[in-house]
């Protein structure tokens, strides 16, 4: 689970979270991803997991889509399970990697201009909690770099037959599954620790 302990002294946990589709896609080819929408049993799933994270490294792409979260009023009139997980993003810490991005929209924000793996590991030493990676090719990077400890997939049960993967070409990893876990709308979660 996301974010299970608190990592006194530091060394916290990477972990890479995704809803795909059962063919493995995060976007189709249209670069949609609105068949992957979570309904409230799975949105309340997902906001149990990144509660505890306190930074999440994002791309430009991703970071762009997540920055909605940070117009949504915790006391507004969405809805209570749409408001929990605004006022989960708005309290933790977002670096951004991105050559071309300008400035950030949001609090709790910085700009990283490359990916340096040094500097996340050391990131990861120092925390106190779990940090997660989200986007694809910046997971990418960190899978490759050996960083990311965890993978969190939410699978839709839907084939889009192409577009932006949920894992970069090329990867090769042991897993051990931890958990896994069916909901109503038919959305399955498969949880992995990699082997090192």
């Amino acid at each position: 689970m996301l974010g299970r302990v608190w990592h006194p002294g530091g060394v916290g946990e990477l972990i890479y979270s995704a809803i795909t589709s059962l063919d493995g896609y995060v976007a189709d080819a249209q670069g949609k991803f609105d068949w992957g929408a979570p309904d409230e049993e799975v949105h309340r799933f997902v906001n149990d997991r990144v509660r505890p994270a306190g930074t999440h490294l994002y791309g430009r792409r991703m970071y762009e889509v997540l920055a909605y979260w940070e117009t949504v009023d915790p006391r507004g009139d969405q809805p209570a399970f749409m408001r929990e997980f605004a006022e989960i993003w708005q309290a933790a810490d977002k670096i951004v990697y991105s050559r071309t991005l300008e400035r950030v929209t949001t609090a709790r924000t910085r700009i990283e201009r490359s990916f340096e793996s040094e500097t996340v590991e050391a990131l990861k030493a120092a925390s106190e909690r779990d940090l997660t990676v989200g986007g694809p090719e910046l997971a990418g990077q960190a899978l490759a770099a050996g960083l990311v400890d965890e993978l969190q997939l939410i699978v839709s049960p839907v084939v889009v037959g192409g577009g932006i993967r949920w894992l970069a070409e090329g990867l090769r990893l042991e897993l051990e599954l931890v958990d896994e876990g069916r909901f109503s709308n038919g959305m399955t979660h498969l949880h992995y620790r990699i082997q090192r």
